[in-house]
């Protein structure tokens, strides 16, 4: 980091590198330092760094256009984007919104749902219902369904606040249950939630399939997605899956939602969607909506200056054949499950270990200061800090986040590197996760 810059960054105390370039797994500072990115940074990079086809794409895109207006144009780069994800998407004649985030394809899903509520001659739906523990996004709207206390606090006043249900977390049951015996408490909480707003309030459940940053890779028990499907469809409330972590291949699968064989009303996509390339995201939503809003309502009253951007879009195309070319989705399923067996090997056992979670390409451990009541440890300890600056002084990046177990404490770090990794690398992230985790403790 220079002495004096005029960036705001996020965390103003801690001395930034400058980074220089990245190949494969590895990235690489102006001191000539070398890191191995075992969080694909924030979840995103999944087909690795430097990979030439993607940065053409990009800039024989930008060299023909670089920015056409969304009402005015549309591109070659965009339709086929569209396309191509439609027919890998869980949804019946997808149609696809595309933006540049995560928080503004949540943003774009919320105002879809509102406004095919409306479509449907339900105006009176204006509420979505999400989880606790959640991350959606932190913009206001989006701030407004996140689960994560920390993350509202300053901002309380200024949103327009969502109801919110116990997250499907059987690791720190909500409820003090224990599955099968439970009956999927947690899944009925949403039938509980919805009669006690009124169902003729409710537009949407917005939910992540497997819990992201906030909880850390949490999957829900067999049968909790089948009963939350039922349950909206009872009600006559719209499915929301959050894949802005988990899609695009993450976990093993195209979309995370479709282990459990359901499919959503409304899907968001991000992260992967490029790798990291270039900023770019999707809301999609099953065709009929769409044809009925566009029938009901007249158009989608939605947009941005920069949605369906063509070089953006350019990245996504060249990205989503790079996958499928490589076939790197059946590699995060294979390799993941190494990586996971190599976590369990080397952390089981620690005694300041709680759980060790994740499939495919997304991992992570949960840190106690005791394993027998789960006590986690106390905030000021900030271990999940500690743990990453250990990690990124020795070379490894890890995606560290803290409030597992209330909301406020409780540390995990997130193992989720590209699905080009090979299996040296992950023992190589093994063995250096471990060492920082031994230290930090």
């Amino acid at each position: 980091m220079p002495n004096h810059s005029h960036v705001l960054y996020r965390k103003h105390k801690r001395a930034l590198p400058i980074i220089s370039h990245g190949q494969g797994v590895y990235l690489w500072d102006t001191s000539g330092k070398r890191y191995i990115d075992a969080s694909g940074g924030a979840v995103v990079v999944n087909v690795g760094h430097g990979v030439a086809e993607i940065a053409d794409a990009l800039r024989a895109q930008a060299a023909q256009v670089g920015y056409a207006h969304a009402t005015m144009f549309t591109s070659d780069a965009l339709e086929q984007l569209a396309d191509r994800l439609a027919a890998r998407l869980p949804l019946r004649d997808a149609r696809l919104f595309f933006v540049s985030s995560g928080s503004e394809a949540i943003e774009t899903a919320l105002k879809l749902a509102r406004q095919a509520q409306i479509a449907r001659g339900e105006s009176s739906r204006d509420k979505a219902i999400s989880r606790w523990g959640s991350y959606h996004g932190a913009t206001l709207g989006a701030l407004a369904i996140t689960g994560k206390p920390a993350l509202r606090r300053f901002f309380e006043p200024m949103l327009h606040d969502m109801p919110h249900i116990p997250p499907a977390y059987c690791y720190r049951c909500s409820f003090d249950l224990t599955y099968p015996s439970c009956a999927l408490r947690c899944a009925d909480a949403l039938e509980i939630e919805i009669k006690c707003q009124g169902a003729h309030t409710v537009a949407a459940f917005i939910a992540e399939p497997i819990v992201g940053a906030t909880l850390g890779a949490v999957a829900p028990p067999a049968g909790y997605w089948q009963r939350i499907r039922e349950i909206c469809d009872r009600y006559g409330v719209l499915l929301i899956a959050d894949e802005v972590m988990t899609g695009m291949g993450r976990t093993g699968r195209w979309f995370a939602v479709e282990q459990w064989n359901v499919r959503p009303d409304i899907l968001c996509i991000g992260k992967g969607i490029t790798g990291g390339y270039a900023p770019l995201s999707a809301t999609a939503a099953r065709g009929d909506l769409i044809d009925l809003l566009w029938e009901v309502t007249g158009d989608f009253n939605h947009g941005g200056t920069f949605s369906h951007h063509a070089v953006a879009a350019a990245a996504g195309l060249a990205t989503l054949e790079y996958i499928i070319a490589r076939d790197l989705i059946a590699r995060a399923e294979t390799l993941g499950a190494r990586l996971g067996d190599k976590l369990h090997t080397a952390l089981d056992n620690h005694p300041n270990v709680g759980d060790v979670r994740g499939q495919g390409m997304l991992w992570t451990v949960e840190f106690v200061a005791d394993r027998a009541t789960k006590q986690p440890f106390p905030v000021s300890a900030q271990l999940a800090s500690r743990i990453f600056d250990q990690a990124f002084a020795d070379g490894l990046i890890v995606y560290a986040m803290s409030g597992c177990a209330d909301g406020v404490a409780g540390d995990h770090v997130m193992i989720a590197p590209p699905f080009v990794v090979t299996e040296n690398e992950l023992d190589e992230i093994v063995v250096r996760l471990r060492t920082a985790v031994d230290a930090a403790v």
